[in-house]
């Protein structure tokens, strides 16, 4: 969204890219760090990562700063709000039902998918589940099914610029890289209308994902379930899991 230069708070821009520097990779910073992810002067990092311990939102040993329990409070209010959520979660449950799967939901944000509703059966694949699946996990594009299957909706000038814009790091010895071969993959995800990731997020992980996608064409988000990699061989995945998935998405159309 854009706003008038006079309506824009550039303490508060600054204050979320300080808070925003938090991940699993830096959980703990002190002022130098902040600064440096953030973009700002260390004086600046300093006063605002002091300014949110004092609102609670970060905990402080004198030197780093780490999340506090209270930035749950965004999330939690999201995911307990939220429509797609709350519209999600049915289908998810009962494919879980039919299958002993994993079904997730994922939105795009940056280089990043989130997932905002999520389902696990007590058995089937459930050995094989990622580290870190829960609801607001957020998770690499380039490295997931459903990432690739939400950047395949974009249009072409937003794809290339994300392309040109974002990292690709390695997390497994199956980690998409290059940029040429994460556009065919993402190419080929936008003509079959579904995206299967095999070990690039984590070893032993296996994962198809298919749009959701509104009435108006519009892709929303991104469906996809955690399976055991026999279940998705091609054969048995289109005979199986992806008529499911697509089938779900159908059916959740006219609601989105």
């Amino acid at each position: 969204m854009d706003i008038a230069k006079a309506d824009f708070i550039e303490g508060m821009a600054k204050g979320m890219a300080v808070l925003e520097s938090f991940d699993t990779e830096r959980q703990r910073l002190n002022a130098t760090l902040a600064a440096q992810r953030a973009g700002l002067t260390r004086a600046a990092a300093r006063r605002h990562l002091l300014t949110l311990a004092h609102l609670g939102y970060l905990e402080t040993d004198g030197s780093y700063f780490w999340l506090s329990a209270k930035v749950l409070r965004f999330s939690g209010s999201y995911l307990a709000s939220a429509r797609l959520p709350r519209l999600l979660q049915p289908t998810l449950n009962r494919l879980a039902a039919q299958t002993q799967e994993s079904f997730s939901a994922v939105v795009l944000d940056g280089d990043e998918v989130v997932i905002v509703a999520r389902s696990v059966s007590m058995g089937g694949s459930t050995r094989v589940l990622a580290y870190g699946l829960h609801l607001g996990a957020r998770l690499p594009a380039h490295a997931t099914s459903t990432g690739r299957m939400l950047l395949s909706a974009l249009p072409a000038q937003e794809l290339e610029a994300w392309l040109q814009g974002h990292p690709l790091p390695r997390l497994t010895s199956r980690t998409i890289t290059h940029v040429e071969t994460l556009r065919a993959q993402i190419a080929q995800a936008a003509a079959d209308d579904y995206c299967v990731a095999r070990e690039e997020h984590e070893l032993g992980v296996h994962a198809l994902a298919v749009p959701l996608r509104n009435m108006q064409g519009v892709t929303v988000a991104a469906l996809n379930v955690v399976a055991p990699q026999a279940k998705l061989q091609t054969a048995v995945m289109q005979r199986d899991l992806l008529p499911l998935l697509l089938e779900a998405a159908s059916e959740l159309r006219p609601l989105l």
